[in-house]
């Protein structure tokens, strides 16, 4: 039997909002249909009516779920280098510690309306809570190697982890421009090609990532100091990162540059330029907790681009919430719309982790999940609104 679920408006993502909209949904969570509230299909049909805002589920672009067991454990505001010393001292911990807190975000993950993720890993540990999961998890292993010479040696270990992930066809991803040589970039490119799947950098999260490149000054050559890496032979590239390391990748390539909370205008442009397949991805809570900044959201939005939203880790945010990092944008850039903003929170994300044919709009024949979004004013979030998940 059908369920008819209606809003103040509803809000397809890939469609214009639809005041007193109606959805229809199968047992099975199959959409059926979309309709306004004077359609002959639904008279005379029970109605499930709230007041508020139904949106498709929510898409995260971006996570570490491997990493939930440091919530609220590293300090607000430490800056970038010093919270991933932090990490990479406190990630190696009991397992079964691991996996209870993997599970409890997950759970939170799913109670929060999201329906899809995009997540990284370092190690298979999150394989078996991923394929026990209600939720539809992409995982990008995650390499790391500065040290030229270690780029086959480093690919093939990936190769081994991604392995371990059974049915699911993971990507090999670098992990940053500062942790990956352009030997390794280049066979990350190839082995990209050769799985058909996209990758996910994180990108421009620091300055101190700009100055290394630019000059070859900065936090990163203390940081490197201190892990006993060997750097004799990198040079001053003159410009900022992500115009260094982007050329070792394909134009086609398709990429998701994740934070980008130091990327000028200039490095949109080059971008754009170059007309590469390239989706950004703002975090915007953990930059917030991480360096206390946030993107400059609006050098983006003028270009072609999708845009999308993760949430990053519990070790850099208080929640797994695509609905606050919706409200914290909201909350600094006013201006924007929810009706541009959805799109950010469900499609572009889907479409880039290449399951928009299921999930993302509301469209007859796509089971995307329902969400409801509370305590609203007309077609824009309060500070009340909370998510509440229909379907």
């Amino acid at each position: 039997m059908n369920t008819f679920f209606s809003a103040d408006y509803v809000l397809p993502s890939t469609g214009k909002a639809i005041k007193d909209g109606i959805v229809e949904i199968s047992e099975d969570g199959i959409i059926r249909g979309i309709y306004t509230p004077d359609n002959p299909m639904v008279s005379g049909k029970a109605i499930a009516k709230h007041h508020g805002i139904i949106t498709p589920g929510f898409v995260n672009a971006h996570c570490h779920l491997e990493l939930s067991h440091m919530k609220g454990v590293i300090p607000k505001h430490t800056g970038l280098i010093p919270f991933l010393q932090q990490v990479m001292s406190l990630r190696t911990t009991d397992e079964l510690q691991i996996t209870n807190a993997m599970k409890a975000a997950d759970k939170q993950l799913y109670d929060n309306g999201i329906v899809a993720v995009g997540d990284h890993a370092n190690t298979s540990v999150s394989a078996a809570v991923k394929a026990a999961s209600k939720i539809y998890y992409h995982t990008f292993v995650e390499v790391l190697g500065f040290e030229p010479e270690l780029a086959s040696q480093k690919l093939t270990a990936a190769i081994g982890i991604a392995n371990e992930f059974g049915n699911e066809s993971p990507s090999i991803t670098a992990h940053a421009p500062y942790s990956v040589s352009k030997e390794l970039f280049k066979l990350l490119n190839e082995e990209s090609f050769q799985r058909k799947k996209p990758l996910s950098i994180h990108n421009q999260e620091s300055e101190a990532e700009n100055q290394l490149f630019r000059y070859k000054t900065g936090q990163f050559l203390d940081f490197y100091k201190a892990l006993g890496k060997d750097i004799t032979d990198f040079k001053a590239q003159a410009r900022n990162s992500l115009q260094t390391f982007m050329p070792y990748l394909s134009l086609d390539t398709p990429v998701l540059l994740v934070h980008n909370t130091y990327t000028s205008s200039k490095d949109i442009f080059f971008i754009e330029r170059q007309g590469r397949n390239v989706t950004w991805c703002f975090c915007p809570n953990a930059n917030l907790y991480i360096e206390g900044i946030l993107p400059k959201l609006k050098n983006f939005i003028h270009y072609r681009h999708d845009i999308t939203l993760g949430t990053d880790s519990l070790a850099s945010n208080d929640r797994l919430c695509i609905l606050s990092e919706l409200k914290t944008v909201h909350q600094h850039f006013p201006d924007l719309s929810l009706t541009e903003t959805i799109k950010w929170a469900t499609i572009n994300g889907a479409r880039f982790l290449g399951i928009a044919d299921k999930y993302g709009s509301l469209e007859t024949g796509k089971s995307p999940g329902l969400n409801l979004l509370t305590h609203t004013q007309g077609l824009a979030l309060t500070p009340d609104t909370e998510v509440v998940r229909l379907v």
